[in-house]
């Protein structure tokens, strides 16, 4: 089923909603950049070229299932390095991996994103800030839904961590993009996830059971979002 909702943001941003997933395109002067390729979208790639004339760039976030879903439809895309594992357990399509470093600025003519490392939800997470528009692109580490911690390579002490590093940031950006749940959300949340995430290190929140994906998990409600660990 290739059921999708494409979301004019401005002349030169859009989201693609992808049940329940979200991804990005943007356009420069030169190229444009696709953030992720969701889940279930087919032909994303052909999606993203009706909507610019540039030659499209892609860049994932991090690699769960749920945004490298199209990757195959692309020759290379940048990436983490920090992420492959991850992502080799999900997609065996090959295609060519172009390194991404901390603060490295994508400039894809007339505007420039930076690069920014944000482990702890995936060892290679990241987001990226849109300089000149004052927006952050945050992946599944900042939003208003269920953020998973549970399961290998997630860590919740490193999480902390890359909030406050964001926190640190956030007089950057006035808006942020996340790729589930709420699509704008305000700076302050940041704020709001670092108290309830230190909250849950401490053992000061009670959780419920649940299970996912044939695991047994704890889901801490924090008010703005839902930690789920094991």
């Amino acid at each position: 089923m290739n059921s999708y909702e494409i979301i004019k943001i401005d002349d030169s941003t859009w989201r693609i909603e992808d049940n329940g997933a979200r991804f990005f395109l943007l356009s420069g002067d030169d190229y444009s950049l696709l953030i992720d390729t969701g889940m279930n979208v087919k032909n994303v790639k052909a999606i993203a070229q009706s909507l610019t004339d540039k030659p499209i760039k892609l860049i994932n976030t991090h690699a769960d299932p749920d945004h490298i879903g199209a990757n195959c439809e692309f020759s290379s895309f940048m990436m983490n390095t920090l992420e492959l594992d991850n992502y080799n357990i999900y997609q065996k399509c090959s295609g060519k991996v172009i390194p991404v470093n901390d603060h490295e600025i994508i400039n894809i003519g007339g505007r420039s994103l930076e690069v920014i490392f944000i482990p702890g939800h995936t060892p290679g997470s990241i987001a990226l800030l849109d300089i000149e528009r004052r927006v952050l692109f945050s992946g599944d580490t900042i939003q208003a839904g269920n953020i998973f911690l549970f399961g290998p390579m997630r860590n919740i002490k490193t999480y902390l961590q890359s909030l406050e590093r964001l926190n640190s940031l956030k007089d950057r950006f006035d808006f942020i993009y996340p790729s589930h749940a709420n699509p704008v959300l305000e700076p302050n949340i940041i704020e709001k996830l670092i108290e309830g995430t230190k909250a849950v290190i401490d053992n000061k929140l009670s959780y419920s059971d649940a299970s996912l994906f044939g695991q047994k998990i704890k889901v801490y409600d924090i008010g703005c979002a839902k930690l789920l660990l094991n």
